[in-house]
């Protein structure tokens, strides 16, 4: 491997850097009971991380009737954008995208969030100058915990799997890290235990971007691939 290639670190934005994990939870759950097909919230949020094909999968079953996946997919979309105007950062989330810039790292928010959810999460974090590469959910054809979306953030960044650091918050995030061999370092903010997250493989748990940020110098982030 050449070091005098380029490093970055690629971010999932849902649940990592905006408070988001909550929100999706109760608008699926909202959407479920709509249609007559009730689960449990503490099961929905199980599920949040993966993008909605593999999620209904997960609540539902593979053999369910998919004549509703839209219907449900459309009602979930509407509740959460009652939200967008009230979406939160999470903490220093904007200062730990601009201290690892400040490394020389190239930032890539790799999310599968559709691109009118990207734009609310954009205006969330207000931390544009410094990112370098944002997906959507146009840019993957699976969703995590395929790693189809990691693969378009490398492609866009111009970023190879072995330069970069993913930072997640769900056991998916690490998942989809896992099957491109990149380390995966998980955020306990989005609601997943540190034991749950150690336990899927992440090479360190903290609890929120701050708390990274606080540690950054001796992170698996600052450390040489």
């Amino acid at each position: 491997m050449t070091t005098d290639r380029p490093a970055g670190v690629l971010f999932d934005v849902d649940g990592t850097l905006v408070d988001t994990t909550y929100l999706h939870t109760v608008s699926w759950w909202e959407a479920l009971r709509q249609t007559d097909q009730p689960v449990p919230m503490a099961t929905v949020h199980r599920s949040i991380g993966m993008g909605s094909d593999k999620l209904l999968d997960h609540l539902l079953g593979p053999e369910r009737d998919r004549d509703a996946d839209s219907k449900l997919r459309d009602a979930h979309d509407t509740l959460y954008a009652e939200y967008w105007e009230r979406l939160t950062p999470l903490p220093r989330a904007a200062d730990l995208l601009r201290a690892c810039a400040d490394r020389g790292l190239r930032v890539v928010l790799a999310t599968s969030a559709t691109e009118a959810e990207v734009g609310a999460l954009r205006r969330a974090l207000a931390a544009d100058d410094v990112i370098d590469t944002i997906t959507s959910s146009a840019d993957a054809q699976q969703s995590k915990p395929a790693p189809d979306i990691l693969v378009a953030a490398l492609a866009q960044s111009g970023l190879a799997a072995e330069r970069v650091v993913f930072v997640g918050d769900s056991v998916w995030d690490i998942v989809a890290a896992g099957a491109l061999n990149i380390p995966c370092v998980g955020l306990t903010c989005g609601g997943t235990s540190r034991g749950e997250l150690a336990g899927a493989g992440a090479v360190a748990v903290y609890d929120d971007p701050g708390a990274l940020l606080a540690e950054l110098a001796d992170s698996p982030i600052a450390r040489p691939r």
